[in-house]
């Protein structure tokens, strides 16, 4: 089957799940852009709940779900929220038959969809510099001097998108919230104290608008997530964005020096690695006006924090959305791009307020109280 030239710009689990289900499809013309040189250029990340419903439904449309289930820890849907001074709030132990959001790391997901791709559909160290309406669609120009044209532009290229301009003028505004990112390598072995604190899945520590989030990844490491309520300057003016681990260290370790001994053993013991991550969001809700020949998957789309816990599972439905609608609309990508965004607009805003909502209260004066009511109402329901 052929289509008209589809170019996705953006290797990321939206752009590679809509590649994907095309090709399966026997769909030709589809191409991925990505400005990284390689699959391995940047750390991927920590570990993804993949949810019934949305995440699991795309890797099905993808054929890839059997892979992902070989892949996948269902013990990393245990969860356990804890006081700043150690003590166990809540536990959640998933049960073995347990299936609704189990966990992958990130590396492993693109893995898998990387490579169920034909060789040659993702073209790396492809930097998008401008795109040009034509007649027929838009002409691409890449920094390496390439140029391309495309019927359709599928902008799956994240927070800071270079096709979203195309479409609207929004820009991501600063949470509230930074990350500083760290991990901590062969706990089972060489850190099992703190092994056995975290679990098998992941384990928050809220409190007074701070928390230290961890979720065990998978080759015995934890991958944590040291979270401050901070001006965004906050980082720059105390030397974490200066690549000094030492001083990343020492300033977390006063920023949590009320918290359990134990607790401040994972920044410790932490590599000599951290990623200095504010939170950004999109405005909610991030509309358009439909523009023929282009479209937006993902955080281009729908950029949210991460308390929803749906990001990247939208990002895929979104792509297996639109990729079952210009099947369904074989000659006409502007009639499926129609119906994608009336369908992915609206359930993207809805997600992306309860994220909004979740990070105001989780990381907040009287954290872990918003926390704790909502673990027990799922506990509940």
């Amino acid at each position: 089957m052929t289509t008209p030239p589809i170019a996705v710009i953006g290797a990321g689990p939206a752009g590679l799940t809509l590649a994907r289900v095309l090709q399966r499809h026997g769909v030709d013309g589809v191409r991925v852009h990505d400005l990284d040189s390689g699959p391995d250029d940047r750390p991927q990340g920590g570990t993804l709940d993949m949810h019934a419903g949305s995440g699991q439904t795309a890797l099905e449309a993808a054929g890839l779900f059997d892979a992902f289930l070989a892949a996948a820890r269902p013990e990393g849907q245990d969860g356990r929220l804890l006081a700043h001074d150690g003590s166990v709030l809540f536990e959640h132990r998933a049960a073995p038959d347990e299936a609704d959001n189990p966990e992958i790391d990130r590396g492993q997901l693109r893995g898998l969809l990387l490579d169920s791709l034909r060789p040659g559909t993702v073209r790396w160290g492809a930097k998008l510099v401008a795109t040009t309406p034509t007649d027929d669609g838009y002409r691409l120009a890449f920094d390496d001097g390439s140029v391309e044209a495309a019927d359709l532009v599928v902008g799956a290229d994240g927070a800071w998108s270079r096709v979203r301009p195309l479409l609207s003028p929004a820009v991501p505004g600063y949470s509230g919230v930074t990350f500083v990112e760290f991990r901590v390598d062969d706990v089972d072995e060489r850190h099992p104290d703190l092994a056995a604190l975290v679990g098998r899945g992941s384990m928050s520590v809220p409190y007074a608008n701070r928390s230290l989030i961890v979720q065990r990844n998978s080759g015995g490491v934890l991958r944590g997530y040291a979270a401050v309520r901070r001006p965004l300057a906050w980082a720059a003016e105390n030397g974490l964005d200066d690549g000094d681990p030492a001083q990343v260290r020492a300033v977390l370790l006063e920023v949590f020096a009320d918290y359990a001994p134990i607790l401040r053993e994972l920044l410790v013991r932490a590599a000599d690695e951290f990623t200095v991550r504010p939170i950004m969001a999109l405005p909610v809700p991030h509309r358009w006006e439909h523009t023929r020949g282009v479209t937006l998957l993902g955080d281009a789309a729908h950029l949210m924090s991460p308390f929803s816990g749906q990001g990247a599972n939208l990002a895929m439905l979104d792509g297996a959305d639109l990729a079952r609608l210009l099947l369904e609309h074989p000659g006409d990508p502007d009639a499926a791009v129609r119906a994608y965004e009336e369908l992915m607009l609206p359930r993207s805003a809805t997600a992306a307020q309860g994220a909004a909502t979740g990070i105001e209260r989780a990381i907040a004066a009287d954290a872990p109280a918003h926390s704790l009511r909502f673990l027990r109402s799922l506990e509940n329901a």
